[in-house]
C-alpha cells in the first residue's frame, strides 16, 4: 500500500524482517543494519554472507544487546 510497487513492498518486508529478527536476537537494529551495510559496501565476501545474519551478529562479543 505505501511501498509504491510490489517490488518496493518486497524490499520493505525484507528490511522489516531483518529488524524484527535482530530484536529477537537481542541486537540493536540500527547498529546492526549500519554495520552490515558498511561491511557490504566495503567488500564483505559473498562466501561469508551467513556471518552478517542477525543471529551470527548477536554472537559477536563487541555487539551490545537491546536495552
Amino acid at each position: 500500500m505505501f511501498a509504491g510497487s510490489d517490488a518496493g513492498a518486497e524490499h520493505w518486508a525484507t528490511i522489516a524482517s531483518l529488524i524484527e529478527t535482530a530484536k529477537l536476537n537481542d541486537v540493536e537494529p540500527l547498529a546492526y543494519l549500519t554495520d552490515v551495510i558498511t561491511k557490504i559496501v566495503n567488500g564483505h565476501p559473498n562466501s561469508q554472507l551467513d556471518d552478517l545474519l542477525p543471529w551470527a551478529y548477536a554472537e559477536k562479543p563487541e555487539t551490545k544487546p537491546v536495552a
